[in-house]
């Protein structure tokens, strides 16, 4: 696609640096929006739905505006939280009952995040090309979850 080469080991520490002794998720997950917006190519659109009261509701992101609230089970942010898996899908136009929060986004790609079992939220990646997403960006997306994950939820471990 001669998409620019991503060092994905170099992302990974930036973030790990910037989340560093830092709890607040909020906090953790505006500026992993940040840098994922800022350093990966062909993307419009990077952010966080929150799990609220049974529904995702809207996050710190990067991009133009989103939908605020989006149901379990309803376009790919939603099957992700429901089925708890990754969603790494081509061409979002072939996705059934897929939200259209901006028509320039072709594909995407939506990690679920966890703390004790539960997804508590997910992170979102929305691309203007169509297959955009490939098994090594997966890879790589759901390292950066982890490492949110493991952040965001350090205090309350021990």
């Amino acid at each position: 696609m001669g998409q620019t080469k991503v060092n994905y080991n170099e992302l990974l520490a930036i973030l790990q640096s910037l989340l560093a002794g830092e709890t607040d998720p909020i906090a953790n997950m505006a500026n992993t929006s940040a840098v994922l917006f800022e350093h990966l190519p062909d993307i419009n659109w990077a952010g966080f739905y929150i799990v609220r009261n049974g529904e995702l509701v809207l996050g710190p992101f990067q991009g133009k505006p989103a939908c605020v609230r989006i149901a379990f089970g309803k376009g790919v942010c939603g099957t992700a939280a429901q089925t708890g898996r990754t969603q790494r899908i081509d061409d979002v136009h072939q996705f059934a009952g897929h939200i259209a929060c901006d028509s320039a986004s072709n594909s995407e790609i939506v990690i679920p995040l966890f703390h004790e079992g539960n997804v508590w939220g997910v992170l979102d990646i929305d691309s203007p090309l169509q297959a955009r997403f490939t098994a090594e960006d997966q890879s790589f997306l759901e390292q950066v979850a982890a490492l949110l994950n493991k952040c965001c939820f350090l205090q309350k471990a021990q």
